[in-house]
Parts: C-alpha cells; structure tokens; sequence
C-alpha cells in the first residue's frame, strides 16, 4: 500500500461538523465534543500558548450587547426611569 494517491482516495468519512457554538468545522460527531471551543462545554477552550486565537475570540470581537452599555450606566449610579437633575452653574461674581 502506499502512503500517497491511493489512500487519499480512501478518505470519504467526515470526524469532525460544524460546531453550532464557534461555527468551524471542529465539532467531533463521535465525541460530541468540539476540538477548538470545549462546546458543550461552558467554558471556552482557552490555553496560553495560544495568543492569537484568543485574541480573534477575546471580549470586544462580539456585539457586546450587554457590556457596551455597562460603563455608562456604572457611571450614571445604575438610575433607571428618572431624570438626571440638572445641574447649577456657578454664580459668577
């Protein structure tokens, strides 16, 4: 047998899908376990050696629908359904 044209032909069988977490093509159908993300895990796969990857994927790649929002109302004392009071000049002498 050899180890070039032929056996390419042999390989017809998919391991891995498409993972419905992080969309590539790592989801292991046999495992149930996706190779790049750790889904269904609830933490992300994340390792050190991998600066790069993590930086493609970090906080702030995304929406951020929840945090863009968070610095503003942090800001504000979280107030919710009022006026902000309005504020006094100083008087001038």
């Amino acid at each position: 047998m050899t180890k070039g044209t032929t056996s390419f032909g042999k390989r017809h069988n998919k391991s891995h899908t498409a993972c419905r977490r992080c969309g590539k093509v790592s989801f292991h159908i046999q495992k149930k376990t996706c190779s790049s993300c750790a889904y269904p895990a609830a933490k992300m796969r994340h390792y050190n050696f991998m600066e790069k990857a993590h930086r493609r994927r970090t906080t702030g790649t995304g929406r951020m629908r929840y945090l863009k929002t968070l610095t503003r109302r942090f800001k504000n004392g979280f107030r919710e359904g009022s006026q902000a009071k309005k504020q006094q000049k100083p008087a001038s002498s």
